[in-house]
């Protein structure tokens, strides 16, 4: 069983900054893709960032140049930096976690979500 915990989730007047983090535990044999996604109020889940085990990233175009992913493979952790936030970007913002369990066994695991909330 594995579990995801994120943090780092609030209130921020637009332009400002939050750090959200994801930690997972558990019956883990190691960590492929490592992603965050966000919903806002009456839209679909979005793919935010990922970043893949050798550290390669990929952004929705929106944030590209004020957000930055990045991991900490021996944490099983996971982080997302939000610079000069825009209340557009009020969400929930959950992780996601491609865990291989054992040889030859993946899962996809999501967080419980954190609302991040964007206004002044």
């Amino acid at each position: 069983h594995v579990q995801l915990v994120e943090s780092g989730g609030g209130l921020v007047q637009p332009g400002g900054s939050l750090r959200l983090s994801c930690a997972a535990s558990g019956s883990i044999f190691s960590i492929n893709a490592m992603g965050w996604y966000r919903q806002a109020p009456g839209k679909q889940r979005e793919l935010v960032a990922a970043i893949t085990s050798g550290g390669s990233t990929n952004y929705v175009d929106s944030v590209k140049g004020r957000f930055t992913i990045s991991r900490d493979n021996a944490k099983n952790t996971v982080y997302l930096q939000m610079n000069s936030l825009k209340p557009e970007e009020t969400a929930v913002y959950y992780c996601n976690v491609d865990v291989r369990l054992r040889v030859g066994v993946r899962e996809d695991y999501w967080g419980q979500g954190t609302q991040v909330t964007v206004s002044s």
